[in-house]
C-alpha cells in the first residue's frame, strides 16, 4: 500500500531534510486539497506529521488537523510530538484512525504499552527512526534524531510484542529526504523476523524504481512524501507500480 505523507508547520506543507528544522522546503499547496488529490488517486491511508506540535506540544495544530480529517474520506495516521495520553485522546477525537508515537515509545515504553492495551494495538503506530552503525547494529534515535537511545530496534519490537504490537513505521535516517532509495535489505530482514508486524517503510523514495524495489520485501505500506510533492511521479503512477505485482 502506498501511503502519501504531508508534514505541516503552522498549516504550511513542508519537508525537512533528515529531520532538520533548519533545512525546510515549503510547498505552496493547500493540505486539505492535497490530501483529497491523494485520496482520489486511490490512497485509502494518508500520513500526517504535525511538526509544530512535535516541537511544542502546546502549539499542536488540532483545529487544522480536525479540518483536514473532516475534509477527506481516507483513513489518516498522525504523529508529531505525541508524549501524553491526552495527546492520543486529542488526535483520536479529531478523527485520526491511528496515532503515531515516536520518541515516547522509546523513552517510556511502559506508558505507551498501556495506551496500546487501553485503545487497542491497531490504533498505535510506533515510529522507529534508526541509525545503522559500522557493525550493522540498528539503534533507535530519539528527540528528532538528535539523540541515540542506545536501544536496538529488535529489542524494542520484542518488548512491544507483549502487548500485541501491530504497526511499525521504520525510517533509516540516512535515507530520509534524500530521494536516494530505501534500505530494502533492512525491511526484508525486519519483515522476516517479525511477520506478525505490519511494517511501513519511510525515507528515500525518489523514483518508481524505488517503489518497485520494495515489492516483495514484506512491507505493508510505503510512505511517500517529498517525491510526490516534487513531481518525481504522480500518485496514480505510484499506485499502479505497487499494484502491478
Amino acid at each position: 500500500m502506498i501511503i502519501p505523507a504531508l508534514d505541516l508547520i503552522e498549516g504550511q506543507v513542508v519537508r525537512l531534510y533528515q529531520g532538520d528544522y533548519g533545512q525546510v522546503t515549503e510547498y505552496k499547496v493547500d493540505p486539505v486539497e492535497q490530501f483529497n488529490l491523494y485520496n482520489k488517486a486511490g490512497a485509502d491511508w494518508l500520513h500526517l506529521v504535525d511538526l509544530t506540535g512535535a516541537k511544542d506540544t502546546s502549539a499542536r495544530q488540532l483545529d487544522l488537523i480536525a479540518k483536514l480529517l473532516a475534509g477527506t474520506p481516507a483513513n489518516i495516521q498522525i504523529g508529531g510530538g505525541v508524549r501524553t495520553e491526552q495527546d492520543v485522546i486529542d488526535l483520536l477525537e479529531a478523527g485520526a484512525q491511528r496515532v503515531v508515537v515516536g520518541s515516547t515509545a522509546v523513552k517510556q515504553p511502559e506508558l505507551v504499552k498501556g495506551w496500546m492495551t487501553k485503545y487497542g494495538a491497531e490504533k498505535i503506530v510506533l515510529a522507529l527512526d534508526i541509525n545503522i552503525d559500522a557493525d550493522g547494529t540498528r539503534k533507535v534515535a530519539i528527540s528528532g534524531w538528535q539523540e541515540d537511545s542506545g536501544v536496538s530496534i529488535e529489542a524494542l519490537i520484542e518488548d512491544y510484542l507483549t502487548v500485541g504490537l501491530k504497526h511499525v513505521l521504520c525510517t533509516d535516517i540516512s535515507r530520509d529526504g534524500t530521494l536516494a532509495g530505501s534500505n530494502v535489505e533492512l525491511y526484508v530482514d525486519l519483515c522476516k523476523q517479525y511477520p506478525q508486524v505490519q511494517f511501513q517503510s519511510s525515507g528515500g523514495i525518489g523514483s518508481l524504481a524505488d517503489i518497485e524495489a520494495l515489492k516483495g520485501s514484506g512491507v505493508a505500506g510505503v510512505i511517500v512524501g517529498r517525491a510526490l510533492l516534487d513531481g518525481k511521479f504522480t500518485t496514480e503512477e505510484a499506485f499502479a507500480c505497487w499494484q502491478n505485482v
